[in-house]
């Protein structure tokens, strides 16, 4: 007795891939956004000494640092503008679900089905702003602390970090919806998975 996996295996051909033009586009579709993605890993946040940020990456990089560098696809160690990535939109995503178990307004809007559903993606969104700005604030308060690392301290620095941080993950949150929604599986899980796959190899060498 075949399993349904093989069954399905059986009946694909590279034939019947190819007359699958929907499929392709998606496919397409998908990896285009994920080098975009990897791509804007990248573009340094402005007012970095990229010398300085590797030399102190290199010092402080391991244990906890390295771990959240790798999900990022290593934006972390060069400061990217996706240095936050995905990471506040999930967790805004989980306080959201708790929340829905707790809270009757929000559990009555779960009930109401795609509407109710648009309107707390909408939450979602907002609470990944808000902790995205936290977080990026951290990170440029943490930065001018590093030596050497930021070349013009200050409140503009700060301004500037924490706008570019936060508009590369509210660009990310979107690229997700994209994939999902144009391009082929679960947009978000596909950026954590491009971000770990690029960095796996230097990873395992560490």
């Amino acid at each position: 007795m075949t399993s349904a996996a093989e069954q399905m295996a059986a009946n694909m051909s590279w034939s019947a891939f190819g007359k699958a033009t929907e499929l392709r586009q998606r496919i397409l579709f998908a990896l285009i956004l994920l080098i975009v993605y990897r791509i804007g890993t990248y573009i340094p946040v402005p007012g970095i000494d990229n010398l300085a940020l590797k030399q102190f990456f290199e010092e402080a990089g391991q244990g906890i640092g390295g771990i959240l560098n790798m999900f990022t696809g290593g934006a972390i160690s060069r400061m990217g503008i996706f240095a936050l990535g995905i990471m506040p939109y999930i967790s805004a995503s989980i306080i959201v679900q708790l929340m829905t178990a707790m809270v009757p307004q929000l559990a009555q809007l779960k009930k109401e089905g795609q509407q109710g559903q648009k309107k707390i993606n909408q939450y979602t969104r907002y609470g990944t702003v808000f902790l995205a700005t936290i977080q990026a604030w951290g990170i440029a308060v943490g930065l001018e602390g590093a030596s050497g690392v930021v070349i013009d301290p200050g409140l503009f620095f700060k301004i500037s970090a924490v706008i570019t941080l936060v508009g590369g993950t509210i660009f990310l949150m979107w690229l997700g919806e994209q994939i999902t929604s144009r391009g082929l599986g679960n947009g978000i899980s596909l950026l954590i998975f491009a971000g770990i796959i690029a960095e796996l190899p230097a990873a395992l060498f560490g």
